[in-house]
């Protein structure tokens, strides 16, 4: 159990605790280097730690001396957040500070962790003339450090590392004792300048870490590895603060650090092909391990170029974060980050809003992505209160941006993935931005300078927009945009490549749109692409009340202040499972666009910036109704990166045996052989071409039948279907019960796009339209010629907005009874609708879903791109999206028919004309509008299913622009059928 908090010593004066409320409060530490892999001996501090919590800064500090006694605390582990391990509680807000904006001072309830841990060092492990450091590459926010009771040093910038000598102090004998002590405070200056949009979590989170530096070592190493693209060589400088000797020996390299090395030949990195090459830099002391990566970048005529190219950045912004462990990552999460991503055709990272753990970036080096790192820097709150006081564009914070920004370059400056460094993140303009900038180019002049919240850019080489719409991303393309005031600065940014930070914002069901920005993208040369908001969801793993587990967000840990379930707003769930819209990225930015060509045949176009398609494989699947016909290989010439190539469909396709139902040729473009992050067969891209066939498709109606109502009692029969012949209400198919009758629905559970709290909100001109709440009257039930006709009157509470609809039912088929649906409006639509369609209710075991259609995932107007046409099967379960917060999700659209059956194989097959999309779900959209976590959804003892003619898309508004114009559903569709038959 976590020990009691520390009462506040009587008489403390704030003063004692005031230097964490300096503009600069860093002392102590050393310069800041590059984080390397060295020979010199280390000692991981990682481990159980003895921890005291206190709610306030003015603790006694007796703690750091070694005789202090620390049995009574409790122990935490390190690296950790303590909000995490039962002390204090964690609070999300996305803009807006915690504390009151009076920088740089912060309240006195500043909650503070002290830590202590005793160690002793191994034999050996410094000689004589050595130095050791002790560092810390992570700690939120500020801290005060002290080695056998001395201070070492203080300092802020909690994803920044901070290393402090501590060679005097150091008792070096295995069998002597040394106690490291720190306070760490939640709450500091440096709090103003990191509001980025996550959890505000404390502690030392990152690693802990005793390095050896041994006299005549490697301190410091600056890679510089240029690549010519048009003779193929490299130009290879090692620098280093002395003496030194770098081999490369697949590359037959032999120089002295500091000498520039010409290398015929050589294989350039990219995001494609990360060709790294192992290194050595020695010393009779210490060696050092080098993984270099030959690429130049730069922008050409307003392009952005790798290495002579142009690229186009896939990517993602990623936070780090883990359910359970929150900022502090551990190996495998960084891993299956980067593997996740690379099999979802990404190719770039921006580390939003901070530079990552430095492991990450190894592994962005290894398997391909390109990285923009990003300073830890944002100040969004200020933005609140018009920027006043901001500390961008106050002198006196001067040194401590300038700080943040040298020690990220220093630290990563050896990484071939980083192809740009970013100031930071929406903290307004101002002048500190012109000296960070200047800082970075002085340390590294090779890459380029990003930053957006200054649309001016007057300090940096590309121009940056989040959340532009379609429409002013196809102006940029174009270079139609309106002008700047500043004409001079107006020229300056036209002739700026122009990348998209931020977009698509991944909150809940979505995003939409995604296609037509990628479209806007690949038009242009100058358009360098994006980075899709965000990487993962920061649900953290809770039980509620009831003892559910649920994923945790804003609101949910009693804070008094925050920003709800905006944390939730990833492409993969908290978990790492991948999310539709992941699915949907993925197919959107497939390197290989595979097409039918206008003319004929299969038009396949490489995306690749650079990489050939000798790597891929292609082979064809050719269906009928869903039901495969026959598959093979697809003879497709080796197309050169951006060139495209038309084929024949294969005539085994075209030749095929023909039955009934529509023809679908599939074509999949997969890795010929194993890469560092899938193995060979690994599906990259597919695409799909429909092949005429002889048959009438599945998606028409069976033909009316020649069979009349007939009146039994108070039913009416029509072929396997009976009504209540009072309300017209469909009772029974065969024997199957009918719970609920099927009847107009136009109301969903609002996704967190239709919320859109930064975007353009539907959801409350909805509710005021009572869609919400929508009540239904019988007009009048008759019989006429050989139809059921049920007219009915539906309208909301307090709106005299009402619906006519017309259900008419007939015979279909051999056994079978069609339902015509008509709607019309008493006046004009002034919005966009969700759907428009039916809803009924089957008993709840009805339970297993198969059809054919668009699948075999979720999919909307403007969303399923990942899913392909063909037969597919699922339970109800197997049908739901898990979204952190409870939405409308898993639609299957364009389907032609749904089967729905029990374990006794009872059952209904619908289906529609043309096409229609369906949901089946254990619950009704009323309690999935209700429920704010997946864990309060219940069975409601029934199968809720909708049948929808046409449905509004999904669009980005939770942060962005809202669904396109062609994917809004403005008007009501035309008469609608589905048929209705038994199993």
């Amino acid at each position: 159990m976590p020990a009691e908090s520390v009462v506040p010593p009587s008489g403390a004066s704030p003063a004692e605790t005031s230097w964490f409320e300096q503009y600069f409060p860093n002392t102590g530490a050393r310069e800041p280097r590059s984080w390397l892999r060295s020979s010199a001996p280390e000692l991981s501090l990682n481990g159980q730690w003895r921890f005291r919590y206190s709610t306030r800064a003015d603790q006694p500090e007796d703690f750091p001396a070694p005789d202090f006694d620390d049995a009574a605390w409790d122990h935490l582990e390190v690296p950790a957040h303590w909000q995490l391990n039962g002390y204090g509680k964690p609070a999300y807000t996305n803009v807006q500070y915690p504390f009151p904006v009076d920088p740089p001072f912060v309240p006195d309830e500043n909650p503070t962790g002290d830590y202590r841990l005793t160690f002793t060092v191994p034999a050996g492990f410094l000689a004589a003339g050595d130095r050791a450091l002790l560092r810390f590459d992570g700690v939120d926010s500020a801290y005060r450090v002290w080695l056998n009771g001395t201070e070492l040093g203080r300092a802020t910038g909690s994803r920044l590392a901070s290393e402090f000598d501590v060679t005097s102090l150091l008792t070096a004998s295995s069998d002597g004792v040394n106690t490291v002590a720190v306070r760490v405070h939640q709450w500091s200056s440096a709090s103003y300048l990191e509001d980025q949009d996550m959890w505000w979590l404390s502690g030392i989170f990152r690693d802990v870490t005793l390095l050896a530096r041994p006299s005549g070592g490697i301190d410091d190493v600056f890679v510089h590895a240029d690549y010519d693209h048009r003779s193929g060589q490299g130009t290879l400088r090692v620098e280093c603060p002395g003496d030194g000797w770098l081999t490369v020996p697949e590359l037959g390299v032999e120089a002295a650090a500091n000498e520039s090395t010409e290398i015929a030949g050589v294989e350039a990195w990219t995001a494609e092909n990360p060709r790294l090459y192992d290194a050595e830099l020695r010393t009779a002391a210490e060696t050092v391990s080098l993984r270099i990566g030959f690429r130049t970048v730069a922008i050409v005529d307003g392009v952005f170029t790798v290495n002579g190219a142009p690229i186009k950045l896939r990517g993602v912004n990623r936070h780090e974060v883990n359910p359970d462990r929150g900022r502090s990552v551990t190996e495998s999460d960084m891993l299956a980050d980067v593997l996740l991503m690379k099999q979802h055709n990404i190719n770039a990272v921006r580390t939003s809003h901070y530079p990552p753990h430095p492991r990450f970036l190894e592994l962005c080096d290894e398997h391909g992505l390109w990285v923009v790192d990003e300073c830890d820097l944002e100040t969004h709150g200020f933005f609140l209160n018009d920027w006043r006081a901001n500390p961008t564009d106050d002198a006196r914070w001067e040194e401590a941006l300038v700080d943040r920004m040298r020690r990220m370059v220093q630290r990563d400056k050896n990484h071939p993935s980083i192809i740009m460094w970013s100031l930071g993140n929406e903290s307004g303009p101002g002048r500190n931005l012109t000296a960070m900038a200047a800082a970075a180019r002085e340390i590294d002049g090779s890459r380029p300078l990003h930053y957006e919240h200054d649309w001016s850019v007057p300090d940096v080489d590309v121009y940056s927009r989040m959340y532009a719409p379609h429409d002013e991303v196809a102006q940029i393309a174009t270079g139609t945009e309106p002008p700047l005031p500043d004409a001079v600065a107006d020229r300056r940014r036209r002739a700026m490549p122009f990348v998209q930070c931020e977009y698509a914002h991944a909150m809940g069901n979505g995003p939409g749109g995604l296609l037509e920005y990628q479209q806007l993208f690949e038009s242009s040369d100058r358009c360098l692409g994006g980075f899709v908001w965000e990487w993962i969801d920061h649900g953290l793993r809770q039980l509620d009340s009831d003892g559910r587990e649920r994923w945790g967000y804003g609101g949910d840990f009693d804070e008094p202040l925050h920003d709800g379930n905006f944390v939730a707003d990833g492409l993969i769930f908290p978990d790492r499972t991948p999310s539709p819209g992941l699915l949907d990225y993925a197919a959107v930015i497939a390197p290989v666009l595979i097409e039918a060509d206008p003319a004929g045949g299969i038009r396949l176009t490489n995306r690749y910036d650079f990489a050939d398609t000798s790597g891929l494989t292609f082979d064809w699947i050719l269906e009928a109704g869903g039901v495969e016909l026959r598959r093979g290989a697809l003879s497709v010439p080796v197309i050169t990166a951006r060139g495209s190539a038309v084929v024949a469909i294969p005539e085994e396709a075209v030749t095929a045996d023909r039955i009934d139902g529509e023809r679908w040729l599939t074509v999949r473009a997969r890795l010929a052989a194993a890469s560092t992050f899938a193995d060979a067969g690994h599906e990259v891209a597919f695409g799909q071409v429909q092949v005429p066939a002889d048959s009438v498709p599945d998606a028409i109606l069976p033909p009316p039948a020649d069979v009349l109502p007939v009146r039994v009692g108070s039913q009416i029969v029509i072929g396997p279907a009976v009504f209540d012949a009072r309300t017209g209400s469909l009772l029974r198919i065969g024997s199957l019960a009918v719970l609920e009758s099927p009847r107009l629905d136009l109301w969903r559970a609002p996704t967190d796009n239709d919320r859109g709290e930064h975007g353009q909100p539907v959801e409350p001109v909805w509710r005021a339209m009572g869609l919400d709440r929508l009540m239904h009257r019988i007009v009048s039930v008759s019989v006429s010629g050989g139809s059921l006709v049920v007219r009915s009157r539906v309208g909301a509470a307090r709106t005299d907005l009402l619906f006519d609809v017309q259900y008419t039912w007939t015979a279909s088929g051999e056994a079978g009874v069609a339902l015509e649906v008509a709607v019309s409006a008493n006046q004009e639509l002034t919005a966009p609708l969700p759907r428009v369609g039916v809803r009924l209710r089957l008993p709840r075991s009805v339970d297993e879903v198969g059809w054919f259609g668009r699948g075999p995932g979720e999919s909307y107007p403007d969303t399923g791109y990942a899913n392909r046409i063909g037969q597919f099967a699922a339970t109800v379960d197997g049908l739901q999206t898990p979204y952190v917060y409870p939405q409308e999700n898993g639609a299957r659209s364009e389907t032609r028919w749904v089967s729905l059956t029990a374990d006794d194989d009872r059952g209904i097959v619908i289906s529609g004309e043309p096409t229609f999309s369906f949901t089946a779900r254990r619950w009704s959209s009323e309690q999935l509008d209700h429920a704010t976590h997946e864990a309060e959804l219940h069975d409601e003892d029934a199968i809720f299913v909708t049948l929808d003619a046409a449905e509004q898309g999904i669009g980005t508004a939770s942060c962005g622009p809202g669904v396109l114009p062609q994917y809004q559903l403005r008007a009501l569709p035309e008469p609608f059928r589905f048929a209705f038959s038994a199993v």
